[in-house]
C-alpha cells in the first residue's frame, strides 16, 4: 500500500499544478487549486480561475458530482486554507462540510484577516485538519498575495537584461537586443503574472516600451505604471496607449496626457517620487506582484529604498565593456563592501542561449 505521506504530498503537487492554471488570471485573488480523493486515488479537482468565480474547492467538488461521485468521507487537498468569510463567492469551508469531506490538507494559512482560520473552523465541524504540506512551494506561488497581506505593499520583481560583465546598454541607451528570443519570450511570461508592470520616465523617453504581454497568452493585460517626477512622459508614449496606464509624479498632471491617463502625486521631502508611499498605495490597490522593468537609476533608488524583493536576471553569453551602463545606479558610493545588497539564488536555469537567475534580496527572505 502507499506511503500515506508520499500520497499526500502527491495530491498537493497535483493541487499546486492546478493552481498555476490561474497563474495569469486570478489577481488580485491568490491562485488556489484543489484535489478531492480517496487514498491515492482522485475523485474531483479543481482551481480558482478569476476573482468572481468558483473557488477551487467548490470547483473541485462539483467535478465529483460531474463525474457522479460523493466527497462523503474524501480528504480534500488544497494549496490555501479554505476561506471562512462571504465575499463574491460564500465560504468554502461550508461548502467543504456540506459534502462530508473527512479530512483537508492544506499547504499554507490564508493570511487574510476576513477569511482565515478556516481550519479551525472545519475542526470545529469534526473534519480532520492538517496543514504545511509543500509549503515553500505553494508560498512561492503565491508570493505576492502573502507580502502584500503581510506587510501592505506588493512582491517587487526586478527584471533585467545584462552582458556576462553586466552592462545593460551601451553608453548612449542602445540595449536592443542583448538577450535572445527565448529570454524575450520568457519575460513576458513573467510580465502576465504580475498585476502591474513599472518603469522610468528615463525608459519611456530612451525606448518608448508598450509594456504589455505579446509574446505569450494572456487574457488579461498587467496594469502599466510609470515613475515620472517632472509629468515629461510624451502624450504619445505607447505606454499610454488606451488611457489605462498610471503615472506617478511628484507635482501636477501633465494635462496633454489622454483623458484616461490616472495620476497620483507622492511628492517626498526633497521633491523626488515618494517611492516607499506609491508601494503603500499600490498595495491598498490589491497589487500583488509588481513586475519592474526600469533602468538603473530607477532600479537603485528602488534598492537604496529596501522596496526590491527578487531579482529576474537574464545572461547573455557577451561582453560589452565600458563605458556602459549597468544594472543599479546607488545614490552614493558605497564606503564598504559590507553596505553590498546580498542576494540568495532561488533557481539558475537556460533560457536559448542565456541565463535566467532568480534571487532574492536577503532582506525579503522572512515574506
Amino acid at each position: 500500500m502507499p506511503d500515506a505521506r508520499a500520497i499526500d504530498r502527491a495530491h498537493m503537487a497535483r493541487a499546486l499544478e492546478l493552481a498555476r492554471r490561474g497563474l495569469f488570471t486570478t489577481t488580485p485573488n491568490p491562485r488556489v487549486g484543489c484535489v478531492i480523493a480517496r487514498q491515492d486515488v482522485t475523485i474531483g479537482e479543481g482551481f480558482h480561475e478569476r476573482a468572481g468565480s468558483a473557488h477551487a474547492e467548490v470547483a473541485a467538488l462539483d467535478d465529483v458530482r460531474r463525474r457522479g461521485g460523493d466527497a462523503r468521507g474524501a480528504t480534500a487537498y488544497v494549496t490555501l486554507e479554505p476561506c471562512n468569510h462571504t465575499g463574491r463567492t460564500p465560504p468554502c469551508v461550508d461548502a467543504l462540510i456540506a459534502a462530508g469531506v473527512a479530512r483537508v490538507v492544506f499547504a499554507v494559512r490564508d493570511p487574510h484577516a476576513m477569511a482565515a482560520r478556516g481550519g479551525e473552523r472545519l475542526a470545529a465541524a469534526g473534519v480532520v485538519v492538517e496543514e504545511g504540506v509543500l509549503e515553500d512551494e505553494a508560498r512561492q506561488l503565491n508570493v505576492g498575495f502573502l507580502a502584500r497581506l503581510a506587510r501592505g505593499r506588493p512582491w517587487v520583481r526586478t527584471k533585467l537584461a545584462a552582458s556576462l560583465d553586466g552592462r545593460t546598454a551601451l553608453i548612449d541607451g542602445t540595449s536592443r537586443w542583448i538577450t535572445g528570443e527565448e529570454a524575450r519570450a520568457d519575460g513576458h511570461a513573467w510580465r502576465a503574472r504580475a498585476c502591474a508592470i513599472l518603469t522610468g520616465v528615463g525608459t519611456v523617453l530612451q525606448d518608448d516600451p508598450a509594456l504589455t504581454v505579446r509574446a505569450v497568452t494572456t487574457p488579461r493585460q498587467p496594469r502599466r505604471i510609470v515613475v515620472d517626477r517632472h509629468g515629461d512622459t510624451p502624450p504619445a508614449a505607447r505606454v499610454l496607449d488606451g488611457g489605462t496606464a498610471l503615472v506617478v509624479t511628484a507635482g501636477p498632471r501633465n494635462a496633454a496626457w489622454p483623458a484616461g491617463t490616472e495620476t497620483l502625486a507622492l511628492p517626498d521631502a526633497t521633491g523626488r517620487v515618494d517611492l516607499a508611499a506609491m508601494m503603500r498605495t499600490l498595495g491598498a490597490n490589491e497589487v500583488n506582484e509588481l513586475h519592474v522593468e526600469a533602468g538603473a537609476k530607477l532600479n537603485g533608488a528602488l534598492l537604496d529604498a529596501g522596496l526590491v524583493d527578487e531579482l529576474l536576471l537574464y545572461v547573455a553569453p557577451s561582453v560589452i565593456g565600458d563605458p556602459a551602463r549597468g544594472l543599479f545606479e546607488r545614490s552614493a558610493p558605497l564606503a564598504a563592501l559590507a553596505g553590498r545588497a546580498t542576494l540568495s539564488i532561488d533557481t539558475v536555469d537556460r533560457v536559448g542561449d542565456d541565463l535566467r537567475i532568480v534571487a532574492r534580496f536577503a532582506t525579503t527572505q522572512a515574506h
